[in-house]
């Protein structure tokens, strides 16, 4: 079991996360937005990490940025959940420190084969 950070400012999306993530054994924890998702983990540490790309006060990619900058989550998990499939988005997630990249909408089954994966 490990302990997930999911931030997504959609409130249904955020709920069906937590769903699919707590019934393969997770402890997981939702911020609403970037900021909250920085504030969270400086607070309490996190195995892993699923951001959404577009969201309001911090990006995605800004918000990965800002948690890379902080020492105990240099080498954590993160995992960008998008509708995004443009290359130089992409890219955008794989600069700011994104481990992998998830397509929307997504199998709940390839969502945990892709968690597993990271955390292993």
């Amino acid at each position: 079991m490990a302990r997930i950070l999911v931030v997504d400012d959609s409130p249904s999306l955020r709920q069906m996360l937590q769903i699919i993530l707590q019934n393969s054994g997770h402890d997981v924890m939702c911020a609403e937005d970037g900021k909250q998702g920085i504030d969270m983990a400086t607070e309490q540490q996190f195995e892993m990490v699923l951001s959404d790309f577009n969201m309001p006060q911090l990006t995605g990619p800004e918000f990965i940025t800002m948690l890379r900058l902080l020492p105990q989550y240099r080498f954590t998990p993160v995992l960008l959940l998008t509708t995004e499939t443009d290359e130089d988005k992409k890219n955008l997630g794989r600069v700011s420190g994104a481990s992998g990249w998830l397509t929307k909408p997504f199998d709940p089954e390839q969502l945990i084969d892709t968690v597993n994966s990271l955390l292993n």
